[in-house]
């Protein structure tokens, strides 16, 4: 052997072993939530080959060409999911300016700043639902592509409505146009016309159909809680949607409205603010997910007067505070299906973790919560078979807490270690 063949041999060897070692990863867990079986494992070794989870357990064999990651001083668990966010904006200080000043490119060129943070913060996964001009379908392709970071993303795109409802203006002057292209947007009367919104969102890109059942509390409708579709209009919808193979989100406060959007056979009511025990036992029978996103209301009670919000809104957002404690108690108690979401831009990004703690104080398990973010969430939006447990042939998506989080749920808040799809995004263990 020449010289010049012995050194391409050493070289090839090098880049394989370079090679190796940036794509194997062994993690060393002091902890390991198992929220499938709702247990904690001690002392495990979990293996990752590339962006998937090959071995696990306390005997595992680690390569030698293998990372290392020791998180054996802290509990690791699953990347967390939020089910309702709005990652392509957050209120400014100024809601007017907001309204009539702010356009979509504003909104565009923020929206990588608020995935990064949703990131870090933990939520591996994030199901998006609703945002204008496609934002959020550009936001998730880009992040797709590694353009930049934050989590898996499942969009809405528009988030269809009724003339004069939550997803259309109210009470400014007629003169005022928000719309363009008539097309390209999501307000939408009548079983003919809702179907084609169903279409145009498939058609751009949606990954979920979201709607608004009943009336909101960023709105200035008179109503909170209203519905604000007939029954054969949110029946036409939910069809339509699931013969495109889209599952629906169905925003709604007020009992009428959850009850039509169940009956309707929607997959999942958001926020469910107001809610009596005949429809807690009609989402039970339908297996209709709840998605409660608590904190978002109290930051919007404490915090949007110094944002120049409508008082009207503010008092909206008091009028239902007490009744949605009350109606998620119910729920709990009651073993409706519940998955994990915050209505995230509501309140900053980042916050995600804080609905944790209301979920313990309507009576769930730390565990119990831990599962609506995990295996419950993504059970809902079924991505079951590639994420929501640390389970062999699943994604690499892992996180990890100094501390127990089934004594203290709210160590959730502070996330030490993000991994997604095997890449380390952040791992402050040592700190």
């Amino acid at each position: 052997m020449n010289k010049i063949s012995f050194t391409i041999i050493l070289l090839l060897t090098s880049c394989t072993t370079l090679f190796g070692q940036a794509k194997i990863k062994a993690i060393k867990a002091g902890k390991l939530v198992d929220v499938i079986n709702g247990r904690v494992l001690s002392n495990q070794i979990i293996l990752i080959d590339n962006n998937k989870i090959t071995e696990i357990g306390a005997s595992v064999v680690i390569p030698q060409n293998a990372e290392v990651i020791d998180l054996s001083n802290a509990t690791v668990l699953p990347g967390l999911i939020d089910c309702h966010t709005h990652l392509s904006s957050e209120p400014s200080e100024d809601y007017y300016a907001d309204l009539f000043r702010s356009t979509t490119i504003d909104m565009a060129v923020k929206a990588h700043i608020y995935t990064e943070r949703t990131l870090l913060a933990g939520f591996t996964t994030c199901r998006d639902l609703g945002s204008g001009d496609l934002v959020d379908v550009s936001l998730r392709n880009a992040i797709n592509a590694g353009t930049i970071e934050g989590p898996k993303m499942l969009v809405a795109s528009f988030m269809i409505g009724s003339t004069g409802g939550h997803s259309d203006f109210t009470g400014f002057n007629p003169n005022i146009s928000f719309v363009g292209n008539k097309d390209f947007t999501g307000v939408a009367d009548g079983v003919d016309e809702i179907r084609k919104r169903v279409r145009n969102n498939v058609k751009w890109g949606a990954d979920v159909i979201k709607f608004c059942a009943t009336a909101g509390v960023l709105s200035e409708e008179e109503s909170v809680g209203a519905p604000q579709y007939s029954f054969e209009e949110m029946k036409a919808l939910v069809d339509e949607a699931h013969m495109w193979g889209k599952r629906v989100a169905a925003h709604a406060h007020g009992t009428e409205g959850i009850k039509r959007a169940v009956m309707a056979g929607v997959n999942s009511i958001e926020h469910c603010s107001i809610i009596d025990d005949a429809t807690i036992n009609l989402m039970k029978e339908k297996g209709t997910y709840m998605v409660p996103t608590m904190y978002a209301l109290d930051y919007i009670i404490n915090n949007f007067a110094q944002k120049g919000f409508p008082e009207k809104i503010i008092n909206k957002a008091k009028s239902i505070a007490k009744q949605k404690e009350e109606g998620l108690v119910k729920a709990v108690k009651a073993g409706v299906k519940i998955a994990y979401g915050t209505d995230a831009a509501v309140m900053p990004h980042g916050l995600n973790a804080k609905d944790f703690g209301y979920l313990v104080k309507a009576g769930m398990t730390p565990m119990q919560a831990i599962q609506t973010a995990t295996v419950n969430a993504a059970d809902l939006l079924d991505i079951t078979a590639k994420t929501g447990s640390i389970s062999v042939g699943k994604y690499a998506d892992i996180i990890a807490v100094i501390g127990d989080p089934l004594a203290d749920v709210t160590l959730l808040e502070k996330v030490k270690f993000v991994m997604k799809d095997g890449v380390v995004y952040k791992n402050e263990t040592t700190k």
